[in-house]
């Protein structure tokens, strides 16, 4: 017990460090620039300690479940036991992994969905637009983006190809999109990305990033092991700007309709 708690005082230690910049900042701002006291000092110094806190356990929750649990997933899903055929895994097709696939799609679908971030911002959008946009419909949308981006992104280790392929064709699908779609939705689809690459996100994609390089023969993690969370970001864009494209269509068929 006293081992573990020396271990929490050291990472409180190291994030109060990480934090002190940012916390000196609002400081200097507050006092040299803006040059107005602080409204409930107490109140917003206990806040300060409890966001402290709790980024002290949620690193020791990343560290102890979710990394970890990318890894395991990552390795059993790759085991020739569990691909059968009775094959090594030098001799495996890319075809052989789509459990891979599907479990990188489901869990990027999920872990989109349970973001707080997206939950807030979702529910703010649909507030500022009036409801032009709805919260589920973009969540939804958002969630499908990370869904395809992290079967992709697992596609893309398993077989070697290189990153910018992807990324490339990803972003020129984006141009053409962002000529045809309402004003509206732009600047929030480029924002989507972002969104979705938080903290719930980041650990378990990172984690499956390089479990699965470290599974797949001929794979570094350091050279494949990464570039999952730009899949992550990417093709969210892509299904947002088609989710308004397609509510856009909706919405003139059913004025045309009407008329």
């Amino acid at each position: 017990m006293l081992e573990w708690l020396l271990h929490i005082g050291l990472k409180l230690v190291e994030v109060c460090i990480n934090i002190l910049p940012i916390a000196l900042v609002i400081s200097c701002f507050q006092v040299l620039v803006i040059r107005k006291a602080v409204v409930y000092p107490r109140k917003l110094l206990i806040g300060f300690v409890f966001v402290l806190i709790g980024i002290v356990f949620f690193l020791e929750g990343l560290d102890m479940a979710l990394f970890p649990l990318g890894n395991l997933m990552a390795s059993q899903l790759t085991t020739p036991d569990f691909l059968g055929n009775n094959a090594e895994l030098t001799d495996r097709v890319w075809q052989d992994y789509y459990w891979v696939y599907l479990f990188a799609a489901s869990l990027g679908f999920a872990t989109a969905l349970a973001e707080p971030t997206l939950l807030a911002i979702a529910i703010k959008v649909q507030q500022t637009s009036g409801g032009a946009i709805r919260a589920w419909g973009f969540r939804i949308s958002v969630a499908i983006g990370v869904a395809i981006g992290l079967a992709l992104g697992t596609f893309r280790i398993v077989t070697g190809l290189d990153l910018y392929y992807f990324i490339i064709v990803g972003y020129l699908i984006v141009i053409i999109q962002t000529f045809f779609v309402p004003k509206l939705i732009i600047a929030l689809a480029y924002d989507s990305g972002n969104i979705t690459t938080s903290m719930v996100t980041i650990p378990l994609v990172t984690s499956l990033g390089f479990g699965l390089a470290e599974a797949i023969p001929g794979r570094t993690p350091l050279v494949d092991g990464f570039g999952l969370i730009a899949f992550a970001s990417l093709y969210p864009i892509i299904t947002v700007l088609a989710y308004a494209q397609i509510a856009q269509w909706l919405g003139k068929r059913k004025h045309l309709t009407n008329t």
